[in-house]
């Protein structure tokens, strides 16, 4: 589907420097595109594949704008330009309405106008799937669940009983919502099984990647505020509560209980202990583990960064020598006072 720029321009409102009649109709590399081809500039590092670059238009910053001499959108937030454009010129389609032949669905359960069921589909007792949503082929909605309005459930979605989605959420291949929390107490030797009472609940806006896991609440339960986004492999623990519009890469894990602000970002493997506060506007870095209560707003960054090996073997032997370093440090430090105190009484004297 090709669109002009003049129309890409006022939907996206953005400047257009070139022809507002000018066509393209799929995005591209700056590297691999051609004529017909929408691409952007985001990070400067790119900017030398300008040179070579033989897309129709690049969406880019006004301070990269003189760089690139061919058709151009001039946006503030390039990436942000991009991601609607892109949206604009390969929109999704939608499969249609109905339930296939090889779906089950449970004589109590509700299933809205407008509603896709895939094939093997099954839907539990009591459940209620909104108007517009989409359940993938393979996916298991079990009894008492609540699926709001325009939900995208992807294929091989678990989401076990009486947890609920709002609007507009979607969940990609593979996640299980609703799992049972990681609950144990001790019998001498053994371990009792601690019943996961709780359920999930997630908010509107929503986005949940491939294979990942969100535990129940053990007693309340576990929340996913609105506007939530996660990646693949994420781990949310029983009873966790996720606050609105905070994002999380992929393996990122939060242990049970924590309460996680809004607007915060977690990295790459990110983790967070249990029973923890987090802030409002926390950002974590890639492989940070955070151990205790973050009350202030900011970026937060934990382990050591690569190196050669032998340097890494060599400080790895100084880290675990640095607590008796510590004590000998304060013992000099006290033999250094004494000193001081001592050489005082001599010069009174």
């Amino acid at each position: 589907m090709g669109l002009q720029l003049g129309y890409l321009a006022d939907v996206l409102q953005i400047t257009l420097r070139g022809d507002a009649a000018f066509e393209v109709s799929r995005v591209a590399t700056l590297e691999s595109a051609t004529a017909d081809c929408l691409s952007f500039l985001s990070n400067r590092k790119y900017a030398h594949f300008l040179a070579s670059c033989q897309a129709g238009v690049v969406i880019l910053s006004e301070r990269d704008a003189d760089v690139w001499h061919g058709h151009a959108l001039i946006a503030k937030d390039p990436y942000l330009a991009y991601a609607k454009a892109a949206a604009l010129l390969h929109p999704y389609i939608k499969p249609s309405a109905g339930i296939h032949p090889t779906a089950i669905v449970n004589a109590s359960a509700i299933v809205s106008t407008g509603v896709s069921l895939a094939s093997h589909v099954t839907v539990g007792a009591y459940a209620f799937i909104g108007q517009g949503s989409i359940v993938g082929a393979g996916s298991v909605i079990a009894e008492g669940v609540l699926i709001g309005r325009d939900c995208h459930i992807g294929p091989n979605v678990t989401i076990l009983h009486d947890c609920v989605l709002g609007d507009r959420v979607v969940v990609e291949s593979g996640t299980v919502i609703g799992s049972e929390g990681f609950g144990w107490a001790k019998e001498g030797a053994a371990w009792v099984k601690v019943p996961q009472i709780g359920r999930v609940v997630i908010g509107n806006d929503v986005s949940i990647g491939a294979n990942c896991c969100l535990d129940r609440g053990a007693i309340e339960d576990t929340v996913i505020s609105n506007g939530v986004k996660m990646d693949n492999f994420i781990q949310i623990s029983h009873n966790v509560f996720v606050g609105e519009h905070t994002a999380m890469a992929g393996d990122s894990g939060i242990a049970g209980s924590t309460r996680v602000g809004a607007r915060c970002t977690f990295a790459g493997k990110a983790g967070v202990a249990g029973h923890l506060t987090i802030a409002d506007d926390v950002h974590v870095t890639a492989m940070t583990l955070i151990s205790h209560d973050l009350h202030q707003p900011g970026v937060y960054s934990g382990g050591t960064p690569q190196d050669t090996n032998a340097n890494w073997r060599r400080n790895a032997a100084r880290f675990r020598q640095l607590d008796d370093l510590a004590k000998r440090l304060r013992v000099l430090e006290k033999e250094i006072l004494i000193a001081s105190g001592d050489a005082e009484r001599r010069e009174t004297d």
